[in-house]
Formats: C-alpha cells, structure tokens, sequence
C-alpha cells in the first residue's frame, strides 16, 4: 500500500512543485494516470504472494462480497490498507519539506453526485477486472496478467475521471491524504462510490459467470 500512495500521490506533489502548484494539464492527467498504474502494477505484483495483493478497501470488499475472503480478514486488510496510505502521506510531507498532500476534491461543476456515479461506474470496472483475471476459477493463464491488467484499467479510468473528482476508486488513497492535510470536503463521495461500485461488479461477476463453482476452488486471498 505504501509504494502505490508513495508514488500516485508523490507525482501529483511533483507535478504542484514543478508548476508552482499550477492548474492541472492534459500532461499531468496523463502523468498522474502513468504513476498510479505502474505503481499499482508493482504493489499488486509484490504483494500477491502474501496477502493476494489487496491494495484496496473496495477491492477488498468486493472479495468479502463474493465470499471469496473472511470478514475478519477482511477487516485486518483494511486496517493495513489505511495505515499504509497515511504512513506514504506522512513519509512524502517530510520527504518534501513540508509540501501539502492534496486531498481529492470534486472539480469546479461538478456536484457529489456526479462524483459519485464515477466513482461507481470506475471502480465497477476495476473490480470486475480483478474478478475476471485473478478471482475466476476459470481464469487459467490470465491469472498471471492479472497485475497489468489492474494496473491498466486504473489508469485508463484516471483519464477519464481525474479531470472531474480525482478518479480515486480507492478509499484507502482518498483517506491518506485526508487525514494527513485534514480535509474532509466530499470525502464520504470516495467511500459511497467505490464501495457501491464493488459490490455490484462482485454481485454480477460472481453470480453470472462463477455461478455454482464451489468457492472452495478459490485461495482466500486470491486477490
């Protein structure tokens, strides 16, 4: 979790310094989008082997959702997932000499509840990228593109999103920069959203194309 907000939330840092916290450009979208998913990447590729590489609360949820983990696991992860992104906050505040860990905000015209259905519809897609390529007991070979494949849909949905509310899909990412800046404006948006998000791409995947498989077939951590 720490390499992940390490660098997504550390690129931003150095887009504000390099521009003397200028307007976002087209060029930091894509530099922000770039970071997040080579990191994301890295951090699922890293941590497969032990914890099935859960860098997400929403992801997270989406397992427990399905059945494929514990709530007790479940709730351990979180804990992990949070802490994580507030120690990488705190390590680039100082390793930056005090610069603001921006905290996600809706754009200008854009409402919470128009945040809201991106974060959805986003985090939707991510999720049920995930369960498609490591969650499927019928996945195969796929498993192992399973990290690029989340890393890349995190990144094409930072395009489409960033410019709007942030494109967080993450709570976990949204709540280290919370907690260290200490703004709280529209935060419950980067909850309600990828949870109601995960649960749904969880529901339609598990149900609809894992069916009847025994989720017994499933590692308790196959994420």
């Amino acid at each position: 979790m720490i390499i992940f907000v390490f660098a997504g939330e550390g690129s931003g840092m150095a887009f504000n310094k390099l521009t003397s916290d200028g307007s976002t450009t087209p060029a930091g979208l894509v530099a922000a989008s770039l970071a997040h998913a080579f990191a994301l990447f890295v951090a699922v590729s890293v941590g497969a082997n032990i914890s099935g590489g859960h860098v997400n609360p929403a992801v997270t949820f989406g397992a427990f959702i399905g059945g494929h983990i514990t709530l007790l696991r479940g709730i351990l992860y979180w804990i992990a997932q949070l802490l994580g992104s507030v120690v990488a906050c705190l390590l680039l505040k100082f390793a930056t000499g005090g610069l603001e860990t921006s905290a996600f905000s809706l754009s200008t015209g854009v409402s919470a509840w128009n945040a809201m259905v991106f974060e959805i519809v986003m985090t939707f897609g991510l999720v049920y990228t995930v369960y498609a390529t490591a969650v499927d007991p019928k996945k195969g070979n796929l498993g192992t593109i399973a990290p690029i494949a989340i890393g890349f849909i995190v990144g094409a949905n930072i395009l489409a999103g960033g410019a709007f509310d942030g494109a967080s899909m993450n709570p976990a990412v949204s709540f280290g920069p919370a907690v260290v800046s200490w703004t709280w404006t529209s935060h419950w948006v980067y909850w309600a959203g990828p949870l109601i998000g995960a649960a749904l791409a969880a529901l339609i995947y598990d149900n609809i194309f894992i069916g009847d498989n025994t989720h017994e077939q499933l590692p308790i951590t196959d994420y």
